[in-house]
């Protein structure tokens, strides 16, 4: 018999859904409409489509390894002997949290102010954003069980939210959705799948479930059932708020206000009542996003640190509550909001999941055998999400060339971080 702290389905599916439908729609949304209009929610099912071969490796992994450490634990057990390995994966698992902390802070400042004067204001938006991260950083410092119960009403409150959001856009409906696509000039399957990879990252947090694997129930059936309903669940969501948007609010809105888009189109098809509801789904769901994102990337933080990948002060705990970590994770976040904007944010985010997707999908084929994986799946996946990756880069590279260095910049600061560390532990 489960004792009181177990984690049946229904709880799972929360988690991951709660990691999942953060600030991901809100922010993507102007951003895929601007590149590819009515294709949008073509671009989202494709992204589930990748999601789920992410997962695959994911959920193979954490049935077999049931280690709370997910992501970083998988590859440090799989390849036991490589100091560099287990380093980088820890450094970039930890900032591809930071960038995802980041975006959820920004769209929620972005929402936050779309309705006052300084809606236009790059640095209204960073300073609220900033205020934002202090605020769940002494939420998260201040007590687990409070962080909890928030969340708990963050999470449920954010869903109906925008389910009513999305059903409301849709039945406000200007033209259908048959008739706009038919009115697109081109059709570019390439232009499809580089928004699907570019927005990847609304679909980051269904591996948030393997973080409560000593927590649930019969994790060899609930860890692939929750993280599966999750992602069609968060693709389903996804799916209904885009085609609500884009029959319902004129492209060229969109495109305007992409960092508040539903907030600016649902004004003036729902009034102003409709933009304030836009508004308090997005406050709430960026919240989930940021406090459940810290308290649970925080503790991995904790746990590379302990490992000797990061300072060791960085793995002291009050209380249990690991206070530096929490500390660093924030800063940082906001130190990227400061430096770059939402899509170098939204881009370096995706980029870093692809690419540690792609190295758990490795990891779960040499496993094949023990993880009982079907080896042809585990190489499509491979593919999709090296294809993906390699998606992403092109397009920065061809159109935007100095947000592609910067990002290359970053990821060559996070190797060299990786490689001292690792040296020092290996010397030591």
């Amino acid at each position: 018999m489960a004792n009181e702290k177990s984690l049946g389905l229904m709880e799972l599916v929360a988690i991951a859904l709660g990691g999942m439908v953060g600030g991901g729609i809100f922010s993507i949304l102007g951003i895929s409409v601007s590149m590819i209009g009515a294709y949008t929610p073509t671009a989202i099912v494709a992204g589930g489509v990748i999601a789920f071969f992410a997962a695959y490796s994911y959920v193979k992994l954490g049935v077999y390894y049931k280690d709370e450490g997910a992501t970083y634990a998988f590859y440090k057990l799989t390849f036991p002997h490589s100091e560099f390995r287990s380093s980088l994966i820890g450094w970039w698992v930890i900032f591809g949290y930071i960038s995802t902390l980041s975006l959820y802070s920004y769209t929620f400042a972005s929402y936050a102010l779309s309705s006052s004067s300084y809606a236009d204001s790059e640095w209204a938006r960073k300073a609220l954003a900033g205020g934002l991260l202090f605020l769940f950083t002494v939420i998260n410092l201040w007590s687990v069980k409070g962080m909890g119960k928030l969340e708990d009403i963050m999470v449920y409150s954010k869903l109906v939210i925008l389910i009513v959001i999305s059903f409301t856009l849709a039945n406000h409906s200007k033209v259908s959705l048959p008739t706009l696509i038919s009115s697109e000039k081109d059709f570019h399957l390439l232009s499809i799948l580089i928004v699907s990879s570019v927005t990847f990252v609304a679909y980051e947090g269904f591996q948030l479930v393997i973080n409560a694997v000593n927590e649930m129930e019969n994790p060899d059936k609930n860890i692939p059932r929750a993280i599966y309903t999750a992602i069609f669940l968060a693709v389903l969501i996804y799916l209904i708020i885009s085609i609500g948007a884009i029959v319902a609010i004129p492209f060229q809105e969109i495109i305007e206000n992409k960092e508040y888009a539903l907030a600016s189109g649902a004004e003036h098809v729902l009034g102003h009542l409709g933009a304030e509801l836009v508004i308090l789904g997005a406050v709430l769901a960026t919240c989930s996003a940021v406090s459940g994102t810290l308290f649970g990337s925080s503790r991995q933080l904790a746990e590379v640190a302990r490992d000797g990948y990061f300072p060791k002060i960085i793995a002291k705990k009050h209380r249990e509550i690991p206070v530096y970590s929490i500390i660093f994770m924030s800063s940082l976040a906001f130190i990227l909001i400061a430096l770059g904007s939402l899509e170098m944010v939204l881009e370096f985010g995706s980029i870093t999941f692809l690419i540690v997707s792609l190295l758990m999908a490795f990891a779960n084929f040499k496993m094949r055998q023990k993880t009982r994986s079907h080896g042809l799946l585990s190489l499509i996946g491979i593919l999709v999400l090296f294809l993906s990756t390699a998606l992403i880069l092109y397009y920065d590279f061809t159109t935007k060339r100095e947000q592609f260095f910067f990002i290359l910049i970053l990821y060559a600061i996070l190797t060299i971080g990786a490689w001292y560390f690792a040296r020092r532990n290996k010397h030591s």
